[in-house]
């Protein structure tokens, strides 16, 4: 058996992996809309940096519920050599980098939906991750854990794999257009 379907964490792990983009997506739009936490915590800035905890915090939950479910589940003998660990190695490396350094191009309001609170780039950030990919850090993430479940020997990470990218995309259909639509109406505020 590739995987072992009957594994609660791994059902855990999935179910986070979905929670996580859904809260925080749902979260900020109806911070845009109310300004529901900027009037909770007294000042936009300190709201988008209670979302950043929180979004930090539940990533960490996110990835112990991976580990949990990647050590319930079986061990496949054609994954387990060396030349997947370089390559798993490689990817998470290459993942964390990405994810790191979007989180310094872009700042903590940058990273962690500024834009919603109304705290706004000056200019698109074009510099290194993002003059290689469009999504850095949903990039990055994605092959963090491609690369764990490779140096585990994990099919289940695999599977999982997938779904955090599908999860993923399905969070920058949503993203995407909304954070452009802020900035497009900035653009026109500026311009009257």
């Amino acid at each position: 058996m590739l995987v072992d379907f009957t594994q609660v964490s791994l059902w855990l792990s999935l179910a986070c992996i979905t929670f996580n983009p859904t809260a925080w997506n749902v979260a900020a739009r109806h911070e845009h809309h109310t300004r529901w936490l900027t009037n909770l915590c007294g000042g936009a800035r300190r709201g988008c940096y209670a979302i950043a905890v929180a979004i930090f915090s539940m990533g960490i939950i996110r990835d112990a519920l991976y580990s949990q479910a990647l050590n319930d589940q079986p061990t496949a003998a054609w994954l387990d050599n060396s030349f997947v660990r370089l390559v798993a190695g490689l990817l998470f490396i290459s993942g964390m980098t990405f994810v790191t350094t979007s989180t310094y191009a872009l700042g903590i309001t940058g990273t962690f939906l500024g834009d919603y609170f109304g705290i706004l780039m000056k200019e698109r950030v074009t510099g290194f991750p993002f003059n290689v990919l469009d999504n850095p850090m949903y990039v990055g993430s994605t092959l963090s854990f491609l690369g764990t479940a490779l140096w585990h020997a994990k099919p289940a990470g695999l599977l999982i794999t997938v779904y955090v990218w599908l999860v993923y995309w399905i969070a920058l259909q949503f993203e995407g257009p909304f954070t452009a639509m802020i900035y497009a109406n900035a653009s026109k505020t500026e311009s009257l």
